[in-house]
């Protein structure tokens, strides 16, 4: 399959990024990632690290090249991580759980499947206009759906989510797909610090009118410039369907001999370093191991 892919991430006005993305991809599948540690809760970048780490070691598992059952393996694998962090969290004997959204796609063939726990979004563009978009699990999205505002018709709270990896509840995560792509399809992986300050149609314009390496770093500079000195963190990874056939470019070069690259697996950022030592960062690659290992992945199957 060939693709292009532009990924950028930029601190707000917050102490730390807890947004982490990446991406990884054999020469016939694909998956792309972005998650969202949530604030109030503790280590967010942790949290939203060892969800990537999770879905990415599990997706060389089973990529080879290709998943059998994309959907499948998007929710098994968004469960698996929301499991990594309530082992990490007991391993060490924290009061309260790591927590964070994410969002996935899966591109296959010439299809796209996606999931998401949480407000994190995906947005496909096709032609100018908006193809798919993930609904938030917030309580403003719920009422906004049916026809509700809040007391005195002010909006609900958009932070307040029903529902994320870490929480003491089993995670709601909702599948979308498979959709048929086209030719020149973008499609855009977000943290709420995105859509929060910059409207839909302005993201839709954006991602249609300009090459996605120009359209992403500058819808993320206009986030910040418009949530001014408390703008939340703003993550985004965007990618252009080019096709089936071999990957292009530095692609193919990237694929090295195990037919497999990847940006997320490893990626152990200075934030992250600063927030576990070598003992810790250890431990939760070994547990991450241990699921795949123990599920073989027999548990969480069906």
């Amino acid at each position: 399959m060939r693709f292009s892919v532009f990924q950028v991430s930029r601190r707000g006005g917050r102490e730390t990024n807890e947004d982490r993305m990446g991406y990884c991809y054999t020469r016939e599948a694909g998956l792309f990632a972005l998650a969202d540690g949530m604030g109030g809760h503790p280590e967010g970048e942790v949290a939203a690290q060892i969800a990537l780490q999770t879905l990415a070691a599990l997706f060389q598992q089973d990529a080879r090249p290709v998943l059998e059952d994309p959907q499948r393996f998007l929710q098994e694998t968004i469960v698996i991580a929301h499991q990594q962090l309530l082992r990490y969290a007991a391993s060490k004997g924290l009061t309260d759980t790591p927590r964070t959204t994410v969002v996935a796609c899966i591109l296959q063939g010439n299809q796209a499947w996606w999931a998401h726990c949480g407000d994190s979004r995906l947005y496909l563009v096709r032609g100018g206009k908006l193809i798919a978009r993930t609904r938030d699990h917030s309580y403003s999205e719920l009422q906004e759906a049916l026809g509700r505002v809040g007391r005195g018709n002010e909006p609900f709270n958009r932070n307040v989510l029903f529902t994320c990896l870490g929480s003491p509840g089993k995670p709601m995560i909702d599948c979308q797909g498979p959709l048929t792509l086209e030719s020149a399809d973008r499609l855009l992986l977000c943290s709420d610090g995105l859509w929060g300050s910059v409207e839909d149609h302005e993201i839709v314009q954006q991602m249609a009118d300009q090459a996605i390496s120009e359209a992403a770093p500058e819808l993320v500079e206009e986030a910040l410039r418009r949530g001014g000195e408390r703008s939340d963190n703003v993550t985004v990874l965007a990618v252009e369907w080019e096709g089936e056939g071999d990957p292009a470019g530095d692609t193919t070069q990237n694929l090295g001999n195990s037919g497999f690259a990847s940006t997320i697996q490893g990626a152990l950022d200075a934030d992250l370093v600063a927030a576990m030592d070598d003992e810790e960062i250890e431990r939760a690659v070994r547990e991450i191991n241990e699921v795949i290992r123990q599920s073989g992945r027999g548990a969480n199957r069906r």
